[in-house]
């Protein structure tokens, strides 16, 4: 073979990484093992009609055990992106004589659907047509083919690729990345690339993006160099403060307070009134030096946490520097630093892991 023959080769082939002997192998056991059984169950399940099985299904082992943490291998895409691709492949079938134009319209509206509902899954493209090219047996079933063979099938395989995948040690399905806490960002997530900076990345872009490697590198590079220039500390506090505040209200019990503290494992938290306005902060030390003292007796109106908080608080300012802020963690030991706008009214906070957070990264870009 001439030089310039492979060269042409070279270009043809994807720019895809190469796993090792065991993935690869672990990929094409699980596609046989889980075929076979689903294939099986569902033979007796259905008394072994002529439908009891769909060739798509082929193809979705391909995505669940060989790329399991694709978006499009997820549980989700496959089961509603299948019975969504059966409706609309039976509904052409039975609606339009042409089947040419039947089964082009099927995928199509398809693939628009499953946009839609984020559950695209390129092997219902093949449901769709196999609803209105399957033949007598398909068309008899009707839309009870949505059911049996689709959902039946797209089941069970879902079933044993979750089996096999968490045995083998893969995360399937892949978890969404969310603050357990709140549902603001990690302190992580706000100084590394978040769903805006990459909108900023693809503005640039007018052209239709096939992301291989390479585009996604460039894409990342670019959303990362915008994410630095943003979370620098010339940066504002608005930029990396947590907006879905915890907070107790200055009326509340301390036992409230009490049960506050243990719930979101926190040291302080900020006091508002009613109408949302920043009037104190209360430590769980506060509350525990309260307890030692319960020897005293007391009025019921000094049971609230008004009567123990703190009134006078340290507050910043949104579009403040966010290296002004490093002196009240570093030297003063602040837990948190509340953001306030007018008349004093809570914005958000920045909690010691955020400036943590901001300090690794920008410590991480001089030692590049």
């Amino acid at each position: 073979m001439s030089a310039s023959s492979h060269s042409w080769i070279e270009i043809l082939k994807p720019n895809f990484k190469v796993l090792s002997f065991k993935e690869r192998g672990l990929s094409g056991i699980g596609a046989l093992i889980g075929l076979a059984i689903s294939s099986l169950i569902s033979w007796y399940a259905l008394d072994g009609i002529n439908a009891w099985y769909i060739a798509p299904m082929g193809a979705s082992s391909v995505l669940l055990f060989a790329v399991s943490s694709s978006p499009l291998a997820q549980p989700w895409n496959m089961i509603v992106g299948n019975v969504i691709a059966a409706i609309v492949g039976v509904s052409c079938g039975l609606w339009i004589t042409d089947l040419t134009f039947a089964f082009s319209i099927a995928v199509g509206l398809s693939i628009f659907l499953m946009m839609t509902t984020d559950s695209l899954h390129p092997p219902s493209g093949a449901v769709a047509i196999t609803a209105v090219l399957g033949g007598d047996a398909v068309h008899q079933l009707g839309y009870y083919f949505v059911l049996y063979p689709v959902l039946l099938n797209s089941v069970l395989l879902i079933a044993f690729a979750l089996f096999f995948n968490r045995m083998i040690g893969r995360q399937y399905p892949q978890p969404a990345q969310v603050n357990q806490r709140s549902s603001d960002p990690t302190p992580t997530q706000k100084v590394t690339i978040q769903p805006e900076d990459i909108e900023y990345a693809l503005e640039q872009h007018t052209e239709l993006l096939d992301i291989s490697q390479y585009d996604l590198e460039s894409l990342i590079l670019e959303a990362q160099q915008h994410a630095n220039h943003r979370l620098s500390l010339e940066g504002r506090c608005a930029d990396i403060m947590s907006k879905d505040v915890i907070y107790i209200n200055a009326d509340d019990e301390i036992l409230h307070a009490l049960d506050r503290f243990k719930q979101m494992n926190i040291m302080s938290l900020p006091v508002l009134n009613e109408t949302h306005q920043l009037v104190g902060t209360l430590a769980l030390s506060d509350v525990v030096e309260w307890f030692r003292n319960t020897s005293e007796i007391r009025s019921p109106w000094q049971d609230q946490v008004k009567h123990i908080m703190h009134r006078q608080v340290v507050m910043v300012k949104p579009e403040q520097n966010i290296a002004d802020l490093i002196p009240y963690f570093v030297e003063k030991s602040f837990n948190y630093l509340p953001v306030v706008g007018e008349d004093r009214k809570i914005l958000g906070i920045i909690s010691r892991s955020d400036m943590i957070a901001v300090l690794y990264q920008n410590l991480s870009e001089r030692s590049v």
